[in-house]
Parts: C-alpha cells; structure tokens; sequence
C-alpha cells in the first residue's frame, strides 16, 4: 500500500513537472532552423507547445512565432530567414518590456546585441544588457549588464534607454552609448549621453564619463559615422531633443555631435527645419548618400506641434551634406518613404545600394500600428522598389537595426511582441538584399 502511494506521488510530481518546464524544440525552415524554448500556459499550469513550420517559399509562411500564450501557431512572412528569440521579458522580473536592440560585429560569426530591459512603472527606462552570439546568430548567450539601473551613484540613481553600438573599425573595442536620466523622471526625454566600452567582444562592460562640450538634453538611436571634416577625421552621432514636451520655450530639433576620439563630443550641426513649416524630426539614421562624398539622413517624423500626430502624408524625411556633416541641407519629405511615427532603418551596403526597413500601416497607438516590417531597396543611380515584406507575423514589431557582416548579407535585430502588447522578445534574423 506504502509503495502504490509512493508511486502515485512520483506519477503526480512526474506530471506536474512535465507541465512545468519549458521544453527545447527546433523546427526545420527551409535549409535552416529555428530554435528555442517554449511555453504555453493553461491557466496557471505551462504547458509544452507544439511547434508547427511550414516552407512554402519566398514571402509565403516561413516559420512560427510565440503568441502571448506561449504557443508557436503565428506564421510570419517576409524575407528575413534563421530567426531566433535572443531575449524574453520573462526572464526579467524587474522589467515589463524589452526593447530598441541594436547589433554589432566583433569578429566574423561573433555577434554583438544590446537591448533595454524597460522597469517596471516606466515608460522609456531601466538597464541596458548586451548578449553575445559566436555561431553568426544561432544562439545567444546570458546577458550582462552594461548600465545597470538598481545601481546607485552616491544619492542619485539613474536610468537608461536607446543603446547604439559601434567598433571602430582597426580597433579591438566596441562601444556602447545610451541615455541616462535620474530614476524619478516620467520618462527619459530630458537624458545625457552615456557611454561604456567591452574590450572582450561583449562579455563585460567598461562605463566611461564623456567629455560633453553640448550641454542640452539629447536623444539618440542610432550609432557613430565616419567622415572627414576639413581634413580632420570625426565621428558623428545624430541625435535630437524634444524640449518642448515640457517646456513651452523648448524645441523639437535634430542636430548632430562630432568627436574626434568617440570620448569628446561637440555641437556639429543642427539639421535646417522645412522652410513650408516646422516638423518634428527625430531618430536619424546617418549613411552615404547618393552621390560621391555625400552624406545622406532619413529622419522619423511626427508633427511638430501635436506629437500624437504624424505628418500629411506621413513621410520620412532626408538632409545631406557634402562638407563631410559640417552642414547639411533644409530637410525634406520622402516621397517614395513612409513613416507614421516609428523608427525606421536606414542604411547602404557594399554595393552602393540603399535600404530603408519601417512599419506600415497607422501610428500609435491606433490599432494595428508596428505591427509588419517592410522595406524597399534603391540600387545606385536608381529609383526606391516597391514594398517588401521584411518581417510580418501578425504581432507587434518595431526599431529594427541592420549590420552589414559581407556583401549584401546582413544581420538584423529588432523588438516584437504578440498581436495586442508590444516589446515582449528581441529577435534576430539573417537578410539578404537580392540583386
């Protein structure tokens, strides 16, 4: 009697442990794979889902992602193949979102990812952590800390948003920038420009004070460019403010940074407002632009005045310079790029061919906003494509970031979540830009 006992109390632990943890799948997609632990929860148990993948070629279902439940039954579309969950918010109790990767290359197949872990109660805040893949994406390893908001500086203590990364090219560092702002702030629209940097390829962070020659409040989103101004070369970091939010006299302006060592940094430009009306321009991405030694930003936009509102059309808008980023051009829309208030990608490759990533459809917090990714492409000398599917699986998408690692192949990582909460998972996707 003792032992039938005995065996019913292992039967029911035995279950109650197979409900409980989470259980390894990997499922074929074509010629690669996507891997990684799911879970679907019934009420309070967890119960292991089953995962479904399908190849029905270009554009058509490629894989599965995770519902808010846990189950794998969301096929996505797009061009994007290898995807991979780097991060779930699970895994942070201290944070209700993950959010606004950004990736970098250490070496060949050593991959580089920051993201936010947003705390709990704020809007736009909380720890940046960096995760290390030396497989080219396949798998990530545990995060470590790069600005850490539990840690208390005397009797201050900060939050963090925004990281952007970059690795000077012939130098064996990469550095880490993001904002920081006091903890009791509503959100981190008033930030300073924070920096560290890892000199193992990810795996521990060295945080540095910055030489700040432009005092002001900033916002940044995207990494340093390489120029050259009047014979001097310098990095430049674009990067705006929004004043305005809670200063009747404030601004809402674009501006770039220059240094000359990515330690010092100065008050390079401001990008000139449209001369038809002020437009809130914001979250630039700095690459080459169409002709021989200029350079090209295509900004964010939203109205200038009323920031729940996009611009009419919604459309990004561009600046050069041709003076290395000394100067720049009077800003201007994009007809052939839509932007409803979401940061896009903008970026060359190799081959002289531009790439624009983005959200379609309306802007927050309307339904069915950041959900899809699309992009378009425009080879040298050439016209913008039409719309391609990057990434679409009938979830929430937003802030994607490209690295080009050869010749028209990129790595990518961007924040998702399910149908109605965004930023709960990072992904990672490997995409190719077709002839």
């Amino acid at each position: 009697m003792c032992t039938k006992r005995s065996m019913s109390l292992a039967a029911v632990i035995l279950m109650a442990w197979l409900v409980s943890v989470p259980a390894p799948v990997e499922a074929q997609i074509g010629g690669a794979s996507i891997r990684g632990t799911v879970e679907g929860r019934a009420g309070a148990s967890v119960v292991p889902a089953a995962v479904q993948a399908a190849n029905l070629g270009s554009d058509q279902v490629r894989s599965t992602v995770t519902s808010e439940a846990g189950y794998l039954k969301s096929p996505f579309k797009g061009d994007v193949t290898d995807l991979r969950v780097i991060r779930r918010v699970e895994q942070h109790p201290y944070a209700w979102r993950l959010w606004q990767p950004y990736i970098a290359q250490w070496r060949r197949k050593h991959l580089v990812v920051a993201f936010g872990a947003m705390a709990n109660g704020k809007t736009d805040m909380g720890s940046i952590l960096a995760s290390v893949s030396t497989d080219d994406g396949d798998t990530w390893e545990e995060p470590a800390p790069v600005f850490d908001h539990t840690v208390r500086h005397g009797s201050i203590q900060f939050a963090y948003a925004n990281a952007v990364l970059f690795k000077p090219p012939g130098q064996d560092v990469i550095w880490c920038y993001a904002m920081r702002c006091p903890m009791v702030y509503r959100n981190s629209e008033d930030s300073q420009l924070v920096g560290a940097f890892s000199a193992d390829g990810g795996r521990s962070w060295t945080p540095v004070e910055m030489a700040m020659h432009y005092g002001g409040p900033l916002i940044v989103n995207a990494g340093p460019y390489r120029t050259e101004i009047e014979g001097q070369k310098r990095f430049l970091l674009p990067a705006h403010r929004n004043t305005l939010q809670k200063d009747p006299l404030g601004s809402r302006d674009h501006f770039i940074l220059s240094s000359t060592s990515l330690l010092e940094w100065r008050l390079e430009a401001f990008i000139p407002q449209p001369e038809s009306g002020k437009v809130f321009l914001h979250e630039g991405n700095i690459a080459p632009g169409d002709a021989p030694g200029e350079i090209k930003i295509v900004m964010r936009t939203a109205n200038y005045e009323d920031t729940r509102l996009t611009t009419n059309p919604p459309r990004a808008y561009s600046s050069v310079s041709k003076d290395g980023g000394h100067t720049w051009s009077t800003a201007r829309p994009e007809p052939d790029l839509y932007n409803a208030k979401s940061k896009g990608f903008f970026g060359r490759a190799e081959n002289g061919t531009h790439i624009y990533v983005y959200n379609d459809g309306p802007a927050q917090p309307a339904p069915g906003s950041r959900m899809a990714l699309r992009y378009k492409i425009k080879p040298r000398g050439g016209v913008w494509s039409e719309e391609r599917t990057f990434f679409d699986a009938g979830i929430k998408n937003s802030y994607p970031t490209l690295i080009e690692v050869a010749p028209g192949d990129f790595r990518a990582v961007w924040d998702s979540g399910t149908s109605e909460r965004p930023r709960t998972l990072i992904h990672f996707g490997k995409f190719r830009i077709k002839p």
